[in-house]
């Protein structure tokens, strides 16, 4: 019995580190979102905004536009129509390749992205009130061990590691026009949302266990804020160069996290071997400033770009067993823009259609090992008009690679179809009649 409680207690150390494994693979089962770099820190961070901006690369930071939700700025929201009701309800389909020097698979998934509505409040000033994924996990592992001594003990054993969840933001935003070329915008942000990982270890032919369980729940509960300002320079009216700015505050992220290790026996009921619960979750959204440019020439093109930074190299984090995780500065930088062959078009339906494009490298805050991971990518896209005024159906492709085989790490190859429906209604319009 003593060999076999050190033969156990060699296999817990195994269950954190997953080491002296060779063969390795991955499955997807039950995941709704998958990308292996969400095992570190709080997941995979999201791409904000709406069909409009993913078309674009991303950008929005400095663009105006009238006939969309532009929630990327605060400031952006009081450019539009001071009688106009604007919705837009967006979903995404993955598609993600993923390959590594022992193993590669492929998952397909579909989530809601974004519903977001914005409505005016008094002449040149607005709100917006919207819900969208902040960041999101899903992964799921599993590797054989090959220790020749743990496998006569115990016979086959296999090692797990699970995650998913995420963390969701509501967002409730005002902006207004002043000095008549000035837009200020301000957004309270609510974090929430769940995030469990788990690993195991299940036995084959132990006479003793046949799982051994740790894991750590999070569950986020927390404010922050966030400002906007755009400067638009208008030479005439059918020209307009505009400059944008976004601070968002950091937070530590408040909420709950428990922490459990249990055994279930060959037979019997589950024995738990420990739990801690604690108010807090250890997590820390940091700080984020983000300056954009555009220009537009008025219902033909649009041209812009984006830059984005946050320092997350102090944020508190969960660490990762088996590897050397350590955050570090992210930053991205965003090229795209649009063009509408002709709005006004009858004969045509394709002319009066926007096409967008873009392209993107976004150095994300995963460093392993001391290899930060980075992501590559182009976009396209267009927004298809429906019936009357503004509305429209929304399509962007965006297809790129994250991270590479280089220093052992893996290569994620992605496809992300965005669909985004977006209306828009005039309220307290008087109509004539004959």
């Amino acid at each position: 019995m003593q060999k076999f409680n050190k033969t156990v207690k060699a296999i817990l150390i195994s269950l954190t580190m997953l080491s002296g494994a060779t063969a390795v693979s991955q499955t997807t089962d039950a995941l709704t979102y998958f990308t292996p770099y969400s095992i570190y820190g709080v997941g995979n961070i999201s791409k904000q905004g709406t069909t409009f901006n993913k078309g674009m690369g991303g950008i929005g930071i400095g663009v105006k536009d009238n006939r969309f939700i532009n929630y990327l700025n605060p400031a952006a929201i009081s450019f539009r129509d001071t009688l106009a009701f604007m919705l837009d309800f967006g979903v995404e389909s993955n598609h993600n390749y993923y390959a590594s020097q022992e193993a590669s698979s492929a998952y397909n998934g579909f989530n809601m992205h974004n519903f977001v509505f914005s409505f005016p409040i008094y002449k040149k000033s607005a709100m917006v009130l919207g819900i969208a994924p902040y960041s999101s996990v899903g992964y799921k592992f599993q590797e054989w061990e090959t220790d020749p001594a743990i496998i006569n003990e115990l016979g086959s054993v296999v090692y797990s590691r699970y995650g998913t969840g995420g963390i969701n933001k509501v967002f409730l935003g005002t902006s207004m026009v002043f000095l008549k070329n000035f837009s200020l915008g301000a957004e309270l942000v609510y974090f929430f949302g769940t995030m469990d990982r788990y690993s195991n270890v299940n036995f084959s032919n132990s006479s003793s266990y046949r799982t051994i369980k740790t894991g750590t729940d999070f569950m986020i509960s927390s404010f922050t804020g966030k400002a906007g300002l755009q400067y638009s320079y208008e030479p005439d009216k059918d020209n307009s160069l505009t400059i944008g700015a976004t601070y968002m505050l950091g937070s530590k992220l408040k909420g709950e996290s428990a922490s459990y290790g249990f055994t279930i026996p060959a037979t019997g009921e589950a024995d738990t071997v420990f739990y801690n619960f604690r108010n807090e979750t250890g997590l820390e959204v940091p700080s984020e400033l983000g300056v954009g440019i555009s220009y537009r020439k008025r219902d033909k093109w649009l041209l812009g770009m984006d830059f984005t930074y946050q320092d997350w190299k102090d944020a508190e984090m969960p660490s990762t067993p088996g590897v050397t995780f350590k955050p570090a500065t992210s930053w991205a930088v965003k090229l795209g823009g649009e063009f509408i062959p002709n709005r006004y078009d009858v004969r045509y339906y394709l002319r009066r259609a926007t096409y967008r494009a873009g392209v993107y490298y976004d150095r994300s805050y995963i460093s392993v090992n001391g290899n930060q991971v980075n992501s590559v990518g182009i976009t396209i896209g267009a927004n298809l008009p429906v019936y009357r005024w503004y509305n429209s159906v929304g399509i962007s492709l965006d297809m790129g690679q994250r991270g590479s085989m280089k220093n052992g790490m893996a290569r994620e190859r992605y496809i992300m179809l965005n669909l985004n429906i977006s209306l828009y209604d005039i309220w307290f319009q008087k109509y004539r009649y004959d």
